[in-house]
């Protein structure tokens, strides 16, 4: 029997122990240009005894938050059916919910979570106090927990338990309304307190904006916490179709009149930044699925679309490099640090939003929390990866030219010395604070724009140069994120992969490849056709059920104005900014 097909029916933690000797002791035998293909025929991805087993609902579709909703539902449905008082409050996990019933009545609560539990792989647990289980201890639980948990066809992800709605049981004294325990506004209500409608939104930041559902509540919980961000945020993605023989022969064309691209790193023009593997498909359902609280997704593109992308989404704006850029820069261009010097000029994009490459997926439920502070500001990850300190050289890879160049700005304006590389995280981004760069240290944003590849001169704005100049003006906070890098080539990445899809103990990572062969590419999109639909199972409303034949691009005619609905008010953006310069600010 293969030693694969002998792993995937090992429990987790002798697996975990068999592949963790053979990264460390056999693939160092094996050729380095085989350790990848060894690793990924050797490691399962799946299969397994899971820590946890519950009998789950079979579903092609579902998302945290619509399994949140339908178990909500259930229990509200069945305390009205039975005529039982009510009210929702607000609860600090972010995929929970949870209603307060009178404590005098128990027994009839009891008795409809028990009926409801006792059809359809429902799952009735203790919360509070914990370790009582069974129906004895429902006789004085403080808390339960009702939920139906969910799965995909391949059982590769369970929206279980966690997803619950809990019924807590709210004592009457003094003529108050006493909690079991704490929730983020109060366990104390006075019992005349009047019954309003409120909705989605207010009972915690985990919703979308738009979610017309309403819920009975008490006054007091509509007031909503100081620790709640209130603004909207969008999302911007970047993303490029290399095996476009159309973008290829314009590559080609461009890089012909590029002479000095041949005089840098390799890095710079290689076949690996570009190539696209479906990554984008898994990140929009992650971000559909994990972020529902996003307002509307920019993808700013060549002039390419996914041949799978549904554009008429009223929610996804499909944005022309030749929208952002304008008069500026110099189109085509092949060059990611140049376009992202130009994101905040999309029309109609939020002051606030995400930067996400296509090869960044959030892993699990967050909250815009995580992001952006309450007051605006935004958050950054810094890496334990320190910018090299040696002298910028023309052949230093772009990523690493670019963290010099920062360093230099960032020590001119500021006399502090930029050490660290950020995280490959979504990048938590201010329109206002990146057109204020714009015009601050316009020579080196200007001269990154006109450069159709990366230039060792480039600055990166969005990835880098934002953070500190944001922290160093009073307008960002260092942030905690549970994050991953794998690096697509390396021969343990199948082995971390195995053990984020058993563990899901990540809130966001990144799959990159930097430079492959032609055979390790091939062996490393074996590995993410394995990895992404196993981790990412259910599709996104962003995906058509019948893909396009052929490629679809936008006509390549110049854009006067494309006519949206206005998202956001815009900033004023200088047209070629050339009046300012970096030393014109102390």
């Amino acid at each position: 029997m293969p030693i694969r097909r002998i792993l995937r029916h090992t429990p987790w933690p002798v697996r975990r122990r068999v592949l963790a000797g053979m990264q460390h002791k056999l693939l160092r035998y094996v050729p380095a240009d085989r350790r990848l293909a060894t690793a990924r025929r050797v490691v399962p991805l799946t299969g397994g005894p899971r820590r946890v087993r519950v009998a789950a609902r079979v579903t092609d579709r579902a998302t945290p938050s619509g399994v949140r909703r339908e178990n909500l539902d259930r229990v509200v449905t069945a305390l009205e059916t039975a005529g039982v008082d009510w009210f929702r409050i607000p609860v600090d996990a972010v995929t929970g919910s949870a209603v307060a019933v009178p404590e005098e009545d128990r027994d009839r609560v009891i008795a409809l979570l028990e009926t409801l539990s006792a059809s359809d792989a429902g799952l009735l647990e203790i919360v509070r106090p914990p370790g009582r289980n069974g129906r004895r201890g429902r006789r004085t639980a403080t808390v339960l927990r009702l939920s139906r948990p969910v799965t995909d066809p391949r059982g590769t992800l369970v929206f279980g338990p966690e997803y619950g709605c809990e019924i807590e049981f709210w004592r009457s004294v003094n003529g108050n309304l006493v909690g079991p325990r704490s929730n983020p506004v109060s366990d104390v209500v006075p019992a005349d307190e009047p019954v309003v409608d409120a909705g989605e939104p207010v009972f915690g930041s985990f919703s979308a904006p738009d979610d017309p559902a309403c819920y009975r509540t008490r006054e007091i919980f509509t007031m909503v916490s100081p620790d709640r961000v209130a603004f909207p945020i969008d999302v911007v993605y970047t993303w490029v179709d290399g095996g476009d023989p159309a973008w290829r022969e314009r590559k080609a064309r461009a890089m012909s009149e590029n002479g000095w691209v041949a005089e840098v790193s390799g890095l710079a023009t290689n076949d690996s930044r570009y190539a696209s593997r479906d990554e984008l498909r898994y990140s929009l359902r992650a971000l559909h699925a994990f972020a529902p609280w996003v307002r509307h997704i920019f993808l700013v593109t060549d002039d390419q679309v996914p041949v799978w992308l549904d554009t008429s989404r009223p929610d996804l704006t499909v944005v022309s490099h030749r929208e952002i850029f304008g008069e500026t820069g110099l189109l085509p261009t092949f060059n990611s640090q140049a376009i992202e010097s130009r994101l905040h000029r999309i029309p109609g994009l939020a002051e606030h939003f995400l930067y996400l490459n296509d090869d960044v997926f959030l892993a699990r439920p967050v909250a815009p929390e995580m992001f952006f502070t309450p007051g605006g500001l935004t958050r950054f990850f810094p890496s334990t990866a320190l910018v090299d300190s040696a002298p910028r050289r023309d052949d230093d890879p772009p990523a690493n030219s670019a963290g010099k160049n920062n360093r230099r700005l960032i020590q001119q304006a500021f006399g502090r010395v930029l050490t660290r590389k950020m995280k490959h995280t979504p990048h938590p981004s201010r329109r206002s604070v990146l057109a204020e760069i714009e015009l601050r240290f316009a020579e080196h944003v200007t001269a990154t724009a006109e450069h159709q590849f990366r230039h060792p001169e480039d600055v990166s704005l969005l990835s880098s140069l934002q953070q500190y100049y944001s922290y160093l003006t009073g307008r960002a906070a260092p942030g905690e994120i549970k994050y991953m890098y794998a690096d697509l080539a390396d021969s343990g990445t199948p082995m971390r992969l195995a053990r984020v899809l058993h563990d899901r103990h990540l809130d966001a990572f990144c799959l990159n490849d930097t430079d492959s062969t032609a055979a390790t590419a091939a062996e490393q999109a074996a590995l993410l056709a394995e990895f992404l639909p196993a981790y990412l199972p259910f599709p996104s409303p962003y995906e058509l059920m019948t893909p396009r034949l052929t490629r679809f691009e936008l006509p390549r005619t110049p854009i006067v104005a494309r006519q949206r609905p206005q998202l956001a008010p815009d900033i004023a953006l200088p047209s070629q900014p050339s009046s300012a310069s970096d030393s014109s600010v102390a």
